[in-house]
């Protein structure tokens, strides 16, 4: 066998604890269990007009678009739409000085299983791309006043 198809046969075995769904850390077999009656995935969304203003608060399921949330199912497919919907703007991102506004946002709960526990903002082009993505999830920002 060339020593080339060698080491690329051997490296496509690695990584077989991530491919068949189990994180390294768990077991094989090894699964989450939801209580009964709990919703899979349930946010906690908080807008904020800005730093200071006071917050407007939804809950947000999507298995079933639902919770108090006012777009829920725009939420939910903006959610679905994305990649990965809460991952931060990676540390030294080069990023334009696109201010979109004064507005914060905070998200915690579940989504797919994960915890999410993450700040939303509008300071520069990264932060604002990101926001973006998943804009319905902040339903109606509140004005400054």
């Amino acid at each position: 066998m060339a020593p080339g198809l060698a080491v690329l046969l051997s490296s496509a075995a690695c990584g077989d604890e991530q491919a068949n769904g189990n994180p390294a850390d768990k077991p094989p077999g090894a699964t989450s269990v939801q209580p009964s009656g709990t919703p899979a995935d349930t946010l906690t969304v908080n807008v904020k007009a800005s730093a200071e203003a006071p917050a407007k608060s939804w809950t947000l399921t999507c298995e079933k678009p639902g919770g108090d949330h006012p777009k829920a199912a725009q939420a939910c497919a903006a959610l679905a739409k994305s990649k990965d919907p809460f991952k931060p703007v990676p540390q030294g991102q080069m990023c334009t000085k696109i201010y979109g506004g004064p507005a914060v946002a905070t998200v915690k709960g579940t989504w797919q299983g994960e915890q999410v526990d993450t700040k939303f903002t509008r300071k520069d082009g990264c932060q604002l791309h990101r926001w973006t993505q998943v804009a319905p999830l902040f339903g109606n920002v509140p004005k400054v006043r």
